[in-house]
């Protein structure tokens, strides 16, 4: 058994007061219907804003990410390369399905639903009140989105695209 240094290990908790947000994380945070905040608890997983930095930056294996929304806000549709599992936390999401999300499945407080690679999914807070959601997504490496193509056309018109390295790029 390994020597526990407490030191070392007191550097991979991450306080929920201390975490730092962004509410522009992802390409579609400037449309109206998808403003949200996003905190990169463990590594950076698929955000595009280069800037948030994740509380614990040893991710190998998995990412988690948390998201808070007021009623109605949600992610847009988009998928990516590894499973992505939602843990609600508090109130009540829709995770909709489909490019268009003509399916949804309701999430309470700590329900768990594990979304195949390639499947693409939004996540809509449709409580009452501002509430959080966990996103855990698999591999050290988990990609990058894929975005519904209607949602970077959008974006470009609010000024925002996101660069080859998948990083959120402001145009002028």
């Amino acid at each position: 058994m390994a020597a526990v240094d407490l030191q070392q290990l007191l550097a991979r908790v991450a306080r929920f007061t201390e975490l730092k947000s962004s509410s522009e994380a992802f390409v579609d945070t400037r449309i109206p219907e998808y403003n949200r905040e996003i905190y990169n608890i463990i590594g950076r997983g698929v955000t595009e804003d280069k800037r948030l930095e994740p509380a614990i930056a040893d991710n190998r294996d998995f990412n988690l990410t948390m998201m808070k929304a007021e009623p109605g806000k949600a992610s847009s549709q988009h998928d990516h390369e590894t499973i992505e599992c939602f843990v609600a936390l508090t109130g009540r999401w829709a995770i909709t399905l489909g490019e268009n999300g003509e399916d949804e499945i309701i999430l309470e407080p700590f329900d768990v639903f594990s979304v195949p690679p390639g499947v693409m999914r939004g996540v809509k807070n449709v409580g009452t009140e501002p509430a959080c959601i966990l996103a855990i997504l698999g591999g050290t490496d988990p990609g990058r989105v894929r975005w519904s193509p209607h949602i970077n056309e959008k974006a470009r018109a609010l000024g925002l695209t996101v660069d080859a390295d998948g990083n959120l790029v402001k145009l002028s």
